[in-house]
């Protein structure tokens, strides 16, 4: 396996006096790199390596500077036997490749440019890096180049009498690779130099051992154990990046020469990685002298629930109020009162003729033993440990001291103490890191340094919040640190359940209901899109609490949509992603906001979710929404509001758009939601797919789903049969019976026509409500019966007149069917009536004689059965309730045209009823196919 060569640079055609080539030689967070000379006049710069020993070479890498970058670095190697002399002007290089580096424009020159270069495994001692070019920028103004590391990977090579020379390639040989990744296997983590310029040196060395104990632990099969190293040794890689940037402040304030500042660095360093050793058992882990120990093979509760949390990291004011601590203790005051009493008396400190009484050591308690020349393991004694000293608070004012309640006069002889504050030490930019420092992240040496200022625009953005949770939480929500904004969605929480707590009285200057709902959803928006995990699961807990405890009975609706308006499509996006925790938690989210009363109301969250879905929307999207569709119909149930989302046709036409997306799993769930609206209305969802036939059943997923629906259908048949069966008379039929078809009033009409005689008629009654409750097409039945009393009367009159005129021969006319007949016996026309008239039918019921329009009107306001008869709201027909079930499984119930009506004999639409409509369809060749005294009557012709 590949590890890091160790090299040394033995030749530069030029350097910078500051920055020279030896800093190549090392690599840590507080590495120079090496510059050229400024304002230098070679085109081409040449840096030797010699490696300590011979090496076969797989992998180079370089780290290039921010601004100072040239624009290529040619590769050169070079191969001799130790037994051979070799100096720069007599060795031979051959030439490996060039590596072509960006002018880093389009990061505004913050960050640096990491090249890993693999080559074919060659055996060499010196590597030749010749530097070529330089990419102009404003920043470089001197015209240097720079080169912050060089890293080389490869394997140690046993130089033999067999190896020959080593000019030659091993062409027959290949670099280990890593099955898992396909990437160059190292033999460390440590090796790579995107883990050593960035993670503090002694932590480097503990993660060293600690992959040597991994190691020796699965060899010996200790997989508790070889897990407890794992997790130790991620998590002190996060803690020792955190250690390379307060390494680097503490480089920048000896630079500046603020030893005050580096002195308190240096403190905050040694408490950090002490802490971090200590909570991370390391010491035990590491097993010192070879002794196995039993508790490394048992479960902990550091290492039990995955990677094991870090302690806080102490501020600076933290490690002054634990060095004032130390310094003002008893036995710290005893020491300097006899200086006092020393310098009283008139002798000097450094005065030889002095005899001073050294002071005893400090106990490890009261003062720390890190403040020694040597710093010892013994942080641990303290009396306040870094994790249990109090968060540092913001001052009221930037020229006050922390300190000066406690020093008193004490305050002019500790020259040591900063005039002001440290508070000011956090919040100052440093120059000298604007100018050398290599990246945002390093930019932050303190965690609270994370949190920057808002600009104009966030500031504009977010004025509303700001005035309603203060600049100090908002500032929070927009920090680059993820710590910050996980504190700020647990101050959102606190301040929602305290204003939920308040009563409106208590406080007139407190932002109402609706200002707080918008300046949440206005933060909860930034935070529910962020990428870290543990603030996004901070968001989706603090929106669950907004919707499920703040805005009942609080918000306006107006504003409750507006806030649903912002977050949902977030939440949704969230919703496909591929992570399971991820989309878990949103869908779980999602539902929990339409489960508020006032979302549920307006109906705000089903017709986003039901919409179609295309057979190009991904496949975790498109699964998640129609699982919380079916969520939603289960706890909601089918409504008949056509802006809820959640109707039948809306259903309907999102489960037959899902079983036609090419994921199985997508498809499954919409057929699930189309048997739950079969169940409620089968005719509209067999509408919707292609019609049940051999054909259609060929195709597997309509046969399972036509499968299911005639599952569907004989169970319901069989309870209806059942129900017909034992309740029996009208309960049976009231069972049957829908409840909005129950009410229906009827009127005191008089029938159109006795069963004796055709020529009595009865007045004519209106009915408030009966068919114009049928979505406003029932009317006409009423206008029928009118129009038909004066066709009646204006009929007899013109048979009257005909009479008279035509030589004065009885004759019976039908006003029906124009149907006629020689004589003047009444009984014929009677007979007719009763048998044969193609307009006019038989109630099945009473059998009464009516016309045809008028026997759905009759069955259910006038018949003496009216009571077992109701309208179906679709077709508009009179159905018996007991058979009103299986009437709306049948096709030819369906929807009713505007201005027809429904011929209760066929079933077929009627149009323009009142303009002949009736007339044309019962008594011409090719009309009504139900009625069967039209067939009859041409029989008898």
């Amino acid at each position: 396996m590949a590890k890091k060569i160790p090299f040394n640079v033995v030749f530069a055609s030029d350097e910078d006096v500051n920055f020279p080539a030896s800093e190549l030689n090392n690599h840590g967070p507080t590495v120079h790199g090496w510059r050229s000379a400024p304002n230098g006049s070679l085109t081409s710069h040449d840096i030797i390596l010699r490696f300590q020993q011979p090496a076969k070479i797989y992998r180079i890498q370089l780290l290039a500077h921010q601004y100072l970058i040239p624009e290529k670095v040619e590769l050169w190697l070079h191969y001799s036997p130790k037994s051979l002399p070799s100096t720069p002007s007599s060795q031979y290089f051959d030439f490996l490749g060039f590596v072509a580096l960006a002018d880093n424009a389009n990061t505004n020159y913050k960050s640096r440019e990491l090249q890993s270069v693999t080559v074919c495994p060659r055996r060499g001692t010196h590597l030749k890096l010749r530097l070529i070019g330089v990419q102009g920028n404003d920043y470089n103004d001197t015209g240097q180049i720079s080169l912050l590391a060089v890293n080389v990977l490869g394997e140690d090579l046993d130089v033999g009498p067999n190896n020959g020379n080593g000019e030659e390639h091993l062409s027959n040989e290949a670099p280990p690779l890593d099955t898992a990744t396909g990437e160059l296997a190292l033999a460390s983590i440590c090796d790579d130099l995107l883990f050593s310029m960035y993670v503090e040196e002694s932590i480097v060395q503990t993660i060293r051992e600690l992959e040597q104990r991994k190691i020796l632990a699965v060899n010996s099969e200790r997989f508790e154990y070889a897990r407890k190293l794992k997790l130790c040794m991620t998590a002190l890689r996060t803690a020792g990046e955190r250690l390379g940037r307060y390494a680097l402040a503490k480089r920048q304030a000896v630079q500046q020469e603020d030893f005050t500042t580096a002195r308190l660095r240096k403190e905050q360093i040694e408490m950090y990685r002490a802490a971090v050793l200590r909570q991370l058992q390391v010491h035990q882990l590491l097993e010192p002298q070879g002794v196995t120990l039993s508790s490394n093979d048992q479960s902990c509760e550091i290492y039990a629930g995955g990677k094991p949390s870090l302690p806080s990291a102490p501020s600076l004011q933290d490690v002054a109020q634990a060095l004032a601590e130390a310094t003002f203790s008893p036995k710290s005051m005893t020491s300097l009162s006899l200086e006092d009493k020393s310098s009283t008396d008139g002798s000097q400190p450094g005065n030889d003729n002095t005899v001073t009484t050294p002071a005893p050591a400090p106990a490890p308690v009261p003062a720390p033993t890190s403040l020694q020349a040597t710093p010892t393991p013994t942080l641990g004694g303290w009396r306040k440990s870094h994790d249990e000293l109090p968060q540092s608070p913001r001052l009221p004012s930037r020229h006050s001291s922390p300190m000066s309640s406690r020093q008193g006069s004490l305050r002019r002889r500790n020259k040591s103490v900063p005039r002001n504050s440290y508070e000011d030490y956090e919040e100052r930019a440093i120059p000298t890191l604007r100018q050398e420092c290599q990246g945002n992240a390093l930019l932050e040496a303190d965690p609270n340094r994370g949190r920057s200022r808002l600009n104009d625009r966030e500031r504009r953005q977010a004025a509303l919040p700001i005035l309603v949770f203060g600049n100090e939480l908002v500032e929070q929500f927009y920090s680059r640190q993820f710590q910050d904004r996980e504190d700020g969605l647990m101050r959102l929480r606190n301040f929602l359940k305290e204003h939920d707590l308040l009563e409106p009285s208590s406080n007139e200057h407190a932002a109402s209901p609706n200002k707080v709902a918008r300046s949440a959803a206005l933060l909860l928006h930034r935070a529910v899109r962020d990428a870290v995990y543990s603030v996004f699961s901070q968001a989706t807990e603090t929106v669950r609490m907004l919707f499920l405890e703040y805005v009942p009975g609080r918000v306006s609706p107006n504003e409750v949509a507006r806030c649903v308006d912002r977050l949902l499509p977030e939440l949704l996006a969230k919703s496909g992603d591929p992570s399971a925790r991820l989309h878990t938690l949103a869908q779980h989210t999602i539902l929990s906001i339409a489960a508020c009363p006032e979302v549920a109301e307006q109906h705000l969250v089903a017709p986003a979710l039901s919409r179609s879905v295309g057979s190009g929307t991904h496949q975790r999207l498109a699964m998640s929404r129609l699982q919380m569709l079916e969520q939603l119909v289960h706890t909601q149930g089918i409504s008949t509001d056509k802006h809820s989302g959640l109707t039948c046709r809306a259903l309907s036409e999102c489960g037959c758009s899902g079983i036609h997306h090419p994921a199985e799993p997508v498809r499954k769930v919409a057929e699930r939601i189309l048997l739950l609206v079969y169940k409620v209305n089968p005719r509209l969802v067999r509408k919707q797919l292609p019609p049940d036939d051999d054909i259609t059943r060929r195709n597997l997923l309509y046969r399972q789903l036509f499968t299911e629906f005639d599952k569907l259908d004989l169970d319901r048949k069989q309870e209806l049969l059942e129900a017909s069966k034992y309740g029996g008379g009208h309960s049976s039929g009231d069972a049957a019976t829908p409840p909005a078809d129950k009410a229906s009033t009827s009127s005191d009409a008089s029938r159109l026509m006795n069963s004796r005689s055709g020529h009595s008629m009865g007045p004519m009654a209106s009915s408030s409500n009966g068919y114009a409750s049928c979505n406003g097409k029932q009317q006409y039945n009423e206008q029928l019966k009118r129009s038909m009393l004066s066709v009646s009367n204006s009929r007899k009159g013109s048979a009257s007149n005909s009479e008279s005129t035509e030589d004065n021969t009885p004759k019976i006319r039908c006003p029906f069917c124009d149907w006629s007949c020689a004589g003047s016996d009444a009984t014929q026309l009677d007979r007719h009536y009763w048998k044969a008239c193609p307009f006019l039918t038989k109630c099945p019921q009473c059998s009464q004689v009516l016309e045809v329009a008028a026997l759905n009107y009759h069955l259910t306001t006038e018949c003496d059965a009216k009571e077992s008869y109701v309208v179906c709201v679709r077709c508009t027909e009179s159905v018996h309730k007991q058979l009103y079930e299986l009437h709306q499984m049948e096709d030819y119930c369906r929807e009713l045209k505007t201005g027809a009506a429904r011929c209760p004999l066929c079933h077929d639409d009627v149009h323009l009823p009142q303009d002949g409509g009736w007339k044309l369809h019962l008594l011409s060749a090719g009309g009504c196919p139900g009625n069967i005294r039209k067939r009859n009557l041409k029989k008898s012709n």
